[in-house]
């Protein structure tokens, strides 16, 4: 590989880490609820990567079988992000934050599965370190139990799409995957808002700051940041990648706590829990490459 092509991709991939981080803080300045948000956020990417796909004539063609599978991902890429702006408007930044960092945590659970690879045994160690810091943030902060719980279900999502996307990756390009999956988020909670009955004016009737913070959202960090978010998963390892998507909700709380200060203060023993949960899964990720090379030097 060359060494060029990795230093690209590593400055890519820490520059979309932060736009990801910042979601956070924009899930909390946006008035909208969190599917009118998430429905606002799949339209505009999947208008702004269907203009990509246009004007640079890219290939978007999928078999019925690929159509599928881009399908699930999409409608699980909609649950994540539906139950992150919703544990945000439940709770706040930091909170949401410092839970969904166990994305890595669940993804050491069902990626095995997924890609039908060998579970590891510290794993099971660093998963009670998880839980510990877990209950942790969950007694000392009970008031936001909320948002606790939609943040994890968030991290279950994140783990489950991203675990598939990493194999399809290795068969399209990250643009078709991209549109594909945008196109069915989209129209999945179409379908979910028309079926409960909230297809209606409220959600057109968005106002100039959260048109343009939307359109930021759905352009920038949602667009730009996916496309370029499964691409470099072609030229780093997922050890790199894991680590620096690590430092996701390191970005956020710091944001966070700098614009909105004492808001976003928590108690003492939910910094205790965060640190917990970011050493475990730092952690987890460094045992994983240490694992992945002496592996490696076994099979040379």
């Amino acid at each position: 590989m060359k060494t060029k092509e990795r230093t690209s991709s590593l400055i890519l991939l820490h520059s979309i880490v932060f736009i990801w981080g910042f979601t956070g803080i924009l899930g909390k300045e946006i008035s909208l609820d969190a599917f009118y948000l998430v429905w606002w956020r799949v339209f505009i990417a999947s208008m702004s990567i269907g203009m990509f796909v246009f004007f640079f004539k890219k290939s978007i063609s999928a078999t019925k079988q690929d159509l599928m599978k881009f399908a699930g991902v999409g409608l699980l890429t909609a649950a994540h992000w539906i139950c992150f702006f919703g544990s945000i408007k439940a709770s706040n930044v930091s909170v949401a934050l410092a839970v969904i960092s166990t994305t890595s945590f669940f993804v050491a659970l069902v990626a095995p599965f997924i890609r039908k690879e060998k579970f590891q045994a510290y794993e099971l160690l660093l998963g009670l370190l998880v839980i510990a810091g877990l209950a942790i943030i969950f007694k000392f902060e009970s008031t936001y139990k909320l948002g606790i719980i939609l943040s994890l279900l968030a991290a279950l999502f994140a783990a489950v799409f991203s675990s598939f996307n990493s194999k399809l990756v290795a068969d399209h390009s990250a643009v078709k995957i991209a549109f594909w999956e945008m196109v069915f988020a989209f129209i999945g909670v179409s379908v979910f808002l028309a079926f409960s009955g909230k297809f209606t004016e409220p959600l057109f009737l968005i106002g100039a700051k959260d048109f343009w913070l939307v359109l930021l959202l759905g352009v920038v960090c949602t667009g730009f940041a996916f496309i370029v978010g499964i691409q470099v998963m072609k030229v780093l390892s997922p050890f790199t990648c894991a680590m620096a998507i690590n430092m996701e909700p390191i970005y956020t709380i710091a944001l966070a706590l700098w614009i909105y200060g004492e808001s976003e203060y928590m108690s003492f023993q939910f910094y205790i829990g965060a640190i917990i949960l970011v050493s475990a899964l730092f952690a987890e990720v460094w045992l994983k490459g240490r694992a992945q090379k002496s592996q490696k030097l076994e099979t040379n």
